[in-house]
C-alpha cells in the first residue's frame, strides 16, 4: 500500500513547476524528488500541470483545508516538543537548586557541629540581635494565627464576643498603632534624612570626579629625575620603610620590590622593620635581607625587643635612629605592597619647590581582585575610594586620609606634626589630621599605582574593616577639640568634622545598619510605620550604580555589591560604636593576613631585575641567594602549622533569620518590593554568616 501523499511537499512542488512553465523537460533532480515523494519509480497519473483553470478553482478549497490540517498538525508537534523542552529545563533547574541546597545544608551542618567554629560572641550588639530575633519570631507566630483567622484583612472588633487570642490581638493592634509605630516612624524619617544627605555627598563627589576628568586636572611635578643632565647629588636622600609582623607569606615580594627601586643606591636606605614574634619568620626575613645586602643594596634589618604600639610604635622606633636626620623623605610600604621600580621617580619630584607639601600618596592596585566574589566587591569599594574620594579631596581640599602605605612623607612634616602616635588603631589617619591642622598640604596621584593584595577570607576582611571603622571614632574623640582650636579656616574645620568624620565615618554605618537591618524588618510587624519603595530600592540602586562607575568591569556585580554593603553594615556599626564609646574591642590591632598570591611570579621578576646588581658588585651567589632554602623552610612551616577552618558568624546568621522572618510577614501583606529586598538581603546575610563568600580554607 502506498504512503499518504505529503501535501506540504506537493504545495512546494507545484510552486516550483509554475515558476518553470516555459521549461518542457523535467530536471533530473526534480524527477528523483518525485520518485522519493511517491515511493515508486513511475510518475503519478497526473501532475499539477495537467489541471486546467476550472479544476484549479474547484480544488482551492480542498487545498486550503489540507493546509489548515497541516498547520494544526505541525502546531501540535511543536507544542509537544516545546513542552518536553520546558520539562527538561525545569528538571535541570530543580536538580541544580536541590544540589545547591544540599551543599548549603551540608556546609551549615559541618560548621555548626564544629565547636571550634562556633565560638561564643558576648558582645552587647550580639545580645541585642538575639533578643530582636526572638521578638520577631514570636510576632510572626502571632501574625500567622491572625492571618488564618482572617483578622489580617479585617481586624477583630473588641465589642464582639472574641476568644482570648482575639482580645489579645485587638489590644496588640491598639498598642502598636498608638505607642510603637510613631517612634519607629520618627526614627525611620531621621535615618531617611541621613541617607539622603549621605547620598547627596556621594553625588557631589562623583560630579567633582567628572569635573576633574573633563578639565584634566592633575598635580604637576616641577622636576623630572629621568631627564638629561641629572647627577647623583640632584637626587634627595630617601628612607624606605617596610613595617611587618609575621608576614611570612609576602615578605619576599615586598623586600624584593623595594630593593630594585630605580634610585641611586647611595641615596636610598631600606629599613625592614620586623615585629614578628615567630622565630622562624624572623630567620627567614633576616636571610632575605642578608641576600640583598650581598647584592649591594643598602638595607638593614630591625627587630624591637619591646613590641608596644603596634605599627605606630614600630615606625616611631625606626624614626628615632640617629642616621634618619640625613634623609629628607620617607617612603612607607606595607609587607604585601609591591611598588614599581620607577615609584620614587614618579612621586618624589612633586616635593621640589613645594615646601608646604607633606605627603604624596599613590593609588592601590590589586593582584587578586578577580580571585573570588569577596575580592571583586572589595575592588569596587576601594576603586571608588581612590578614584573619587581621595582624588576629589586631594584636588579641591589638599587633604585626605593617609592610607598608611604607598606614600612618601616629608620627614620635617612628620616631626612638626608630632610624629607617630599609638593612641588609636589608625595611626595613618591620625598623623594626616595633625599634619593638616598644622597647615601642611597633600597630593594624591591617581595615575601612580602600587600593587598589593586584598584579603580573600571573610574573617580577615571583617577584622580589617573593624579596625578601619573603630579607629576613626577613637581619633574623632581625641582630636575634636584640637580641630576647633586650630588656626585653619572654618571651611577646613567643617570639612574635617562634618564630612570627614561624622558623615563618612559615623552616619554612614549608623543609618545603613539601623535602616535596613532594624527599621525595615520592624515595619513589617508594625505596618503603621512604613518605608517608601524609593528608600528601600531606588536610591540604594542608584548609589550602587554610581559606586561601580570607577570600576566599569564590575557592573555585573551591582546587586551583590548592594546586598554585601548592607551585610557589612553590622560589622561597621559595631566597630563605630566600639570606637565611639571606648569598648575594649576598639583597641585590638590585628594584622590582616594575606596569602601571597603573586609571590612566585614576582620572585622570578625580582631575580631578573637583580642581575645587574649582581654583576655590578662582582659577588658570587651562594646557594642561599636564590631563595630556595628560605622557600623550603617556609613551605615546611606552612605544612606543620595549625590547619585553618572556615567559621560561622552568629550576628550575621541571626540577622539572616530576622530578615527572612520579616520577608514571610511581608509576603502575608503582599508588599511586593519590600518582600524581595528582605528575601535577598536575608540570603546575603546567610551566605556571609556561613562564610561562603570568600576563600574556602577548609
Amino acid at each position: 500500500m502506498s504512503r499518504t501523499p505529503n501535501y506540504e511537499f506537493q504545495e512546494w512542488w507545484n510552486k516550483q513547476r509554475e515558476k518553470n512553465t516555459n521549461t518542457n523537460n523535467l530536471d533530473p533532480l526534480d524527477d528523483n524528488l518525485k520518485k522519493l515523494e511517491y515511493g515508486h519509480s513511475s510518475p503519478p497519473p497526473f501532475t499539477a500541470l495537467d489541471v486546467d483553470s476550472s479544476t484549479a478553482a474547484n480544488s482551492a478549497t480542498s487545498d486550503h483545508d489540507r493546509s489548515g490540517r497541516k498547520e494544526r498538525s505541525r502546531s501540535a508537534r511543536q507544542l509537544t516538543w516545546v513542552c518536553l523542552l520546558k520539562f527538561q529545563q525545569l528538571a535541570a533547574s530543580l536538580g541544580w537548586l536541590s544540589h545547591g541546597l544540599l551543599f548549603l545544608l551540608r556546609t551549615a551542618h559541618r560548621r555548626i557541629t564544629d565547636s571550634a567554629s562556633f565560638r561564643g560572641d558576648t558582645s552587647r550588639l550580639y545580645r541585642a540581635i538575639r533578643f530582636f530575633l526572638i521578638t520577631v519570631l514570636l510576632l510572626l507566630g502571632f501574625e500567622l494565627v491572625a492571618f488564618f483567622k482572617g483578622w489580617h484583612f479585617s481586624p477583630p472588633d473588641p465589642s464582639d464576643v472574641l476568644g482570648v487570642i482575639g482580645v489579645v490581638y485587638a489590644a496588640w493592634l491598639d498598642v502598636r498603632a498608638t505607642y510603637l509605630s510613631p517612634p519607629l516612624q520618627s526614627l525611620a524619617n531621621l535615618c531617611t534624612v541621613l541617607f539622603i544627605v549621605q547620598s547627596v555627598d556621594r553625588v557631589i563627589l562623583i560630579l567633582g570626579c567628572f569635573w576633574i576628568k573633563f578639565r584634566r586636572l592633575k598635580p604637576v611635578a616641577s622636576v623630572d629625575y629621568d631627564g638629561p643632565g641629572q647627577s647623583v647629588e640632584d637626587f634627595p636622600m630617601v628612607l624606605v620603610q617596610i613595617p611587618m609582623c609575621n608576614e611570612r607569606e609576602v615578605y619576599q615580594q615586598s623586600i624584593g620590590a623595594v630593593c630594585i627601586l630605580d634610585w641611586p643606591k647611595e641615596r636610598m636606605l631600606v629599613q625592614v622593620l620586623d615585629d614578628s614574634d615567630e622565630v622562624d619568620t624572623q630567620q627567614l626575613i633576616k636571610a632575605e635581607v642578608h641576600k640583598w645586602q650581598q647584592r649591594g643594596v643598602r638595607i638593614i634589618y630591625r627587630h624591637r625587643l619591646i613590641r608596644t604600639g603596634y605599627k605606630a610604635g614600630n615606625l616611631k622606633s625606626a624614626m628615632n635612629c640617629d642616621y634618619v636626620k640625613d634623609y629628607e623623605f620617607v617612603a612607607i610600604f606595607d609587607a604585601d605592597f609591591q611598588p614599581t621600580p620607577d615609584f620614587l621617580k614618579k612621586t618624589v619630584p612633586y616635593f621640589k619647590g613645594k615646601d608646604d607639601l607633606a605627603l604624596v600618596q599613590a593609588r592601590w592596585a590589586f593582584v587578586n581582585k578577580d580571585e573570588n566574589l569577596l575580592t571583586r566587591l572589595q575592588n569596587i569599594n576601594l576603586s571608588f575610594h581612590f578614584e573619587v574620594e581621595q582624588q576629589v579631596n586631594g584636588i579641591f581640599m589638599n587633604f585626605f586620609g593617609f592610607n598608611g602605605t604607598a606614600g612618601v612623607w616629608r620627614i620635617k612634616a612628620l616631626e612638626e606634626s608630632g610624629g607617630w602616635l599609638d593612641r588609636t588603631t589608625v595611626e595613618d589617619m591620625d598623623i594626616a589630621v595633625r599634619a593638616h591642622l598644622c597647615g601642611w598640604k597633600f597630593v594624591f596621584l591617581n595615575d601612580v599605582k602600587c600593587l598589593c593584595e586584598l584579603p580573600e577570607t571573610y574573617e580577615a576582611y571583617k577584622k580589617q574593616q573593624h579596625r578601619w571603622h573603630s579607629g576613626p571614632m577613637q581619633l574623632f574623640r581625641l582630636c575634636f577639640l584640637d580641630i576647633l582650636r586650630s588656626k585653619v579656616s572654618w571651611v577646613k574645620k567643617v570639612n574635617l568634622i562634618f564630612l570627614f568624620f561624622l558623615l563618612r565615618k559615623l552616619i554612614l554605618p549608623f543609618y545603613s545598619f539601623t535602616l535596613f537591618c532594624i527599621i525595615l524588618p520592624l515595619t513589617m510587624f508594625l505596618p503603621e510605620a512604613e518605608l517608601p519603595a524609593w528608600v528601600v530600592c531606588y536610591i540604594p540602586g542608584i548609589m550602587s550604580l554610581l559606586s561601580v562607575l570607577p570600576a566599569p568591569r564590575s557592573f555585573p556585580f551591582i546587586v551583590p555589591y548592594l546586598l554585601f554593603e548592607n551585610t557589612m553594615s553590622v560589622t561597621k556599626f559595631n566597630a563605630m560604636i566600639s570606637g565611639l564609646l571606648r569598648f575594649g574591642s576598639s583597641y585590638e590591632w590585628v594584622v590582616t593576613k594575606k596569602l601571597g598570591r603573586s609571590s612566585e611570579t614576582d620572585l622570578v621578576a625580582f631575580e631578573k631585575e637583580a642581575e645587574p646588581l649582581m654583576r655590578s658588585t662582582s659577588l658570587h651567589r651562594s646557594s642561599s641567594d636564590s631563595g630556595i632554602e628560605e622557600l623550603s623552610k617556609l613551605e615546611l612551616s606552612k605544612k606543620t602549622g595549625k590547619t585553618k577552618k572556615n567559621r560561622l558568624f552568629r550576628k550575621e546568621l541571626y540577622l539572616a533569620l530576622i530578615l527572612l522572618t520579616a520577608s514571610v510577614r511581608s509576603l502575608l501583606s503582599a508588599q511586593g518590593i519590600h518582600f524581595y529586598f528582605l528575601l535577598f538581603q536575608g540570603i546575603s546575610f546567610l551566605v556571609v554568616g556561613l562564610d561562603l563568600i570568600g576563600e574556602q580554607v577548609s
